[in-house]
């Protein structure tokens, strides 16, 4: 059995030797950027920041790596939540030099003269190996992204264009903002909930007991609990009601007006085109359900 005790010291964020490693990491990423002369003229139309679980520090040791987002603002891409309605204001095309291609191949740049021989280019990222003094990191080439509601307000995310010229829509500045507000709330149980079933799910996978689940993904499933349940008096009793939540949840298919959202509040967590699937969910938490020994 887990024992409470466990439980409890599995809610820290990473030592402070793999912050130190964590924070060198994202300033060497900025250093990188800010230093490259392709972006010469144009440094005040980027935003350089971290995303993810080392942003919003639910991130444990062996989940460790630093996410970095490199914003072209120059760019802004307008999309209709509702084409009928409208809603967008109208705007010139844009005319400057910033394109998915010339983003990337400047990023990768810039990152080889910093880091040389230790850059290797995903599909969407580009992924800057570890070393003895920082941590792994994914540095994601993205655009400004403004999804306008038929009232005329909009919800700000970046846009990603893969190396395929397909793209996708995230909303990392609102995944802090959500995970500080959800902290707040459950006077700080979130977000060491959150450490707890990353650690939980690392000791399941090391002993063969259940199959690797994304952080980002465990995140979501904690983001969908219920509060009440980050208000009991002990950690297992926490872990027990949202296993049994997450269980529950992923043994039925979703009504329209009850499903479950990403830790942004803005995606739908589960639908065809995810990396995961409501079934590898539902085993998940069954695996975790009986490893904890709960009855």
């Amino acid at each position: 059995m887990i024992t409470e005790e466990k439980l409890a010291g599995w809610t820290g964020p990473s030592s402070p030797t793999e912050k130190e490693k964590q924070e060198r990491t994202e300033r060497m990423i900025r250093e990188a950027i800010n230093e490259h002369d392709g972006f010469d003229g144009y440094r005040n139309d980027f935003s350089i920041y971290a995303k993810g679980s080392y942003a919003n520090n639910t991130n444990v040791k062996s989940d460790s790596d630093v996410d970095v987002v490199v914003e072209c603002r120059d760019v802004c891409y307008l999309q209709e939540h509702d084409p009928a309605k409208g809603g967008h204001p109208s705007g010139n095309p844009y005319t400057g030099p910033w394109s998915p291609d010339k983003l990337r191949k400047e990023v990768a740049a810039a990152l080889e003269k910093k880091f040389p021989g230790s850059v290797t280019a995903g599909s969407t990222a580009f992924e800057v190996d570890a070393s003895s003094a920082r941590v792994n990191a994914d540095v994601v080439p993205s655009f400004m992204y403004k999804l306008y509601f038929s009232d005329g307000t909009y919800r700000e995310g970046t846009r990603v264009f893969k190396k395929d010229g397909t793209s996708i829509v995230n909303y990392p500045k609102l995944q802090l903002e959500e995970g500080k507000a959800k902290n707040v709330r459950t006077n700080g149980s979130y977000k060491k909930t959150v450490r707890i079933l990353k650690r939980l799910e690392n000791e399941l996978v090391s002993k063969g007991l259940t199959e690797e689940v994304p952080s980002y993904l465990l995140e979501c499933l904690i983001y969908n609990c219920p509060e009440e349940y980050f208000k009991r008096d002990t950690w297992r009793g926490t872990m027990r009601g949202c296993l049994a939540e997450i269980f529950n949840h992923t043994i039925r298919d979703e009504s329209d007006d009850n499903r479950w959202l990403e830790a942004n509040g803005s995606k739908f967590l589960f639908h065809s085109t995810q990396k995961w699937t409501r079934a590898q969910i539902h085993k998940f938490s069954s695996d975790a359900w009986d490893y904890m020994e709960f009855k």
